[in-house]
């Protein structure tokens, strides 16, 4: 049985070709930020923007690759945040790259492998007022065309397929909802081509885009002109930054594997990780060990966190002050039901932020640290 993965799996186009490819008798594995809405393909659930790409280990009898993970918003350059600038080149180029060069020995066996990777229209052309995006993906197309090229030369047949459409309907891509009804006939499309082993393939490129390129090419200063007023009148534009923010708590006295595992978890939910630090352990009757400015610098340090505050009384003010608009709240599940969280529950009812409990793990704990050396203090 043939086996794929598909990254970017969970929804959109990513879900259609998953679903696809298992109805045509493949073994289907997906990795995505959120979990598919279909439990019988296997779902990893990982975060592009992290840096730990050990998750590729975990499929080392992949024989098709399909990659459509990518995210992009059109609005005037100065309006992008600089976390979406880096975020985007993350998800859509640097992890995609990443990717492809931990498979990229086995596509350059006699061994048929498969590969299909989502580029767009806007890697091809000028793309005024979603620049950033157009880079991201240029980057990609140009990246996909000297791999062909490198497997060519190594004698082998597989080759790396650009899919690189305008917009896709049916989508959340661009505010878009999902509708697999929209999206099933496309992935059908892209899985016969990339089987039949193209480098290649635009949707509707006889229909619009062939005349979209000719036109580009003839004078590219005129499109981009043209390209910027048709996105402006066509209300594509969009002011809400694509960025998920995560917002946690904690004392992070005498820092253990509990801590580094809650950050690493919380990262996998987020975009953009937000750490309050408490200046002490009063709250629980307990002392800090370690100073406050210290216990700040160690978890500034964590790869997962992307900024540290002073945290306050109550993590909802952070949010109330507007000190941080943050999309999730993450605790630990021993705090569900307590009068605390539900009365934070009854504060974000009316808002879109969401808390997410994590389970208990049980293992090292600050607790059993702190008692180790009181008792060892005790001793002395």
């Amino acid at each position: 049985m043939k086996q794929a993965l598909v990254i970017g799996g969970s929804n959109g186009i990513g879900l259609s070709i998953a679903m696809e490819l298992q109805r045509q008798g493949y073994a289907v594995h997906v990795v995505d930020k959120e979990r598919n809405s279909e439990p019988q393909i296997d779902c990893e659930q990982v975060n592009l923007l992290n840096t730990d790409f050990t998750f590729l280990q975990h499929y080392p009898d992949i024989d098709t690759l399909v990659i459509t993970a990518g995210f992009g918003r059109i609005a005037p350059f100065e309006d992008l945040l600089d976390q979406e600038i880096q975020n985007s080149f993350q998800v859509n180029s640097i992890a995609v790259l990443r990717v492809l060069h931990h498979f990229f020995p086995r596509m350059k066996q006699q061994k048929p492998f498969q590969c299909a990777v989502m580029g767009s229209i806007a890697g091809l052309i000028s793309s005024p007022l979603f620049a950033t995006y157009g880079a991201t993906k240029a980057a990609l197309c140009n990246a996909i065309e000297s791999l062909n090229i490198e497997l060519e030369k190594a004698g082998t047949d597989n080759r790396i397929l650009n899919v690189s459409p305008g917009s896709i309907k049916g989508t959340r891509f661009n505010g878009g909802d999902n509708d697999l009804s929209q999206t099933a006939a496309l992935a059908k499309e892209i899985i016969r081509r990339m089987e039949q082993r193209e480098t290649l393939w635009i949707p509707q490129y006889d229909e619009v885009f062939q005349r979209v390129l000719e036109r580009y090419h003839k004078d590219p200063r005129q499109f981009g002109l043209e390209s910027f007023d048709y996105k402006m009148a066509s209300g594509r534009t969009s002011s809400k930054p694509q960025l998920k923010i995560g917002y946690l708590s904690g004392t992070f006295d005498l820092f253990h594997i509990g801590h580094l595992n809650l950050l690493r978890n919380a990262k996998q939910h987020c975009d953009y990780l937000v750490v309050g630090v408490h200046k002490d352990a009063s709250h629980k009757g307990k002392k800090a060990f370690i100073p406050f400015e210290e216990r700040m610098d160690i978890v500034r340090s964590i790869k997962f966190v992307d900024e540290v505050i002073p945290s306050e009384k109550e993590d909802c003010d952070v949010y109330l002050k507007g000190i941080v608009k943050y999309d999730y709240l993450f605790v630990g599940s021993d705090y569900k039901g307590s009068e605390r969280f539900n009365r934070y529950e009854q504060i974000f009812a009316d808002t879109d932020v969401k808390i997410i409990y994590f389970p208990y793990t049980t293992g090292t704990s600050s607790t059993q640290l702190r008692d180790a050396l009181e008792e060892s203090t005790t001793k002395e």
